[in-house]
């Protein structure tokens, strides 16, 4: 079983509760709020740059959609297999990403982060590698990145592979040992793999609760994520990753009433075949929660947005032994975890 001290806090996307996601503002507030590591997710530019934002296609997190100049780079791909429209940062160099202003991607849900909308920039992997070092110099503490590979053989495919200028980033930082304050993630096997044979930083299997990895699913192989979640599964993931980052209704699924049910056996497997489990994503709002753990009337038009009891059920995985959390509000995984200890 892997031996940790106590779980770690993971911002993801920065304190995206509280700022737009995958900004540098976003990755500041929540290292000021004691996270552990920050995670970006990273797309690659035209000119091979690597920069965080949710999806290569940006329409939804950009203001590239007001902007005219920009207009005949609107083009529909099918980057996981189905057509999407929009703007994709492959069609960018990283000047002309750079005069786009981050929005914030659930509106709806979080309509106090729309104050920030039109004034933050899209970040690059060196300027958040640089903030990490910089604040981890100024508070005495690691603070570490937890980056993933978005689309690794959509990228590989088009020659801008994103897995070479992700390993020289780390290395000009001199993070290329298990030490490091580092994680890798994927959804895909194939680039992990690869990955597992150039660098020793750690390296994390994502699972999905539904569908399988792209990349086996286009050579053929049928496995979906849940059954890479059983013992057997688990065991080959071993020989490439150090962690698994499943979605949570693996760890503790839902019943049909929406509340949670006994946790799964899928936190003592991992730690049988020597792997340490970081669920995602934990957050606030009702929309996210587990019926029980609700707050509010929900016939209420605001009941969507309303924040629940996010501690409550923060605290039912911390005591099914996960080894870390993916959470939007980073200073309330933090605040359960402390109370816990």
């Amino acid at each position: 079983m892997p031996v940790q001290n106590r779980p770690i806090v993971i911002a993801h996307r920065g304190a995206s509760g509280y700022r737009p996601e995958h900004t540098l503002e976003s990755y500041r507030l929540a290292i000021e709020m004691g996270a552990d590591f920050i995670e970006p997710d990273l797309v690659s530019t035209r000119d091979g740059v690597l920069v965080a934002r949710h999806e290569n296609e940006i329409g939804w997190t950009t203001d590239v959609s007001d902007r005219p100049e920009f207009a005949d780079r609107r083009t529909v791909k099918a980057v996981r297999g189905v057509d999407v429209e929009g703007w994709y940062t492959e069609d960018f160099t990283l000047a002309e990403l750079k005069t786009l202003r981050a929005r914030e991607r659930l509106p709806q849900l979080r309509p106090a982060n729309r104050a920030y909308d039109g004034r933050l920039q899209v970040p690059t992997l060196d300027e958040i590698i640089q903030l990490a070092r910089r604040e981890s110099a100024t508070r005495g503490r690691a603070i570490g990145i937890y980056p993933e590979t978005k689309h690794p053989g959509w990228f590989q495919s088009i020659g801008l592979g994103l897995e070479e200028p992700l390993l020289a980033a780390l290395q000009r930082a001199g993070w290329t040992d298990r030490d490091a304050p580092v994680f890798i993630q994927s959804f895909e096997t194939e680039n992990l793999r690869m990955l597992r044979g150039r660098t020793g930083v750690r390296l994390v299997q994502l699972l999905e609760s539904s569908g399988g990895p792209r990349d086996l699913a286009l050579r053929g192989d049928a496995r979906s994520y849940v059954d890479l979640a059983t013992p057997g599964g688990l065991a080959e993931i071993a020989t490439w990753a150090d962690a698994i980052g499943p979605h949570k209704d693996l760890v503790i699924p839902c019943g049909e009433d929406g509340r949670l049910r006994a946790p799964s056996p899928l936190v003592a497997d991992a730690h049988a075949a020597g792997l340490a489990v970081h669920p995602w994503t934990f957050r606030s709002e009702n929309s996210f929660l587990p019926a029980d753990f609700h707050a509010g009337d929900p016939a209420d038009a605001a009941f969507a947005a309303a924040h629940g009891d996010a501690p409550g059920e923060l605290a039912a995985f911390f005591a099914a032994g996960v080894d870390g959390v993916f959470a939007d509000f980073p200073d309330i995984a933090l605040k359960v975890r402390a109370a816990l200890s």
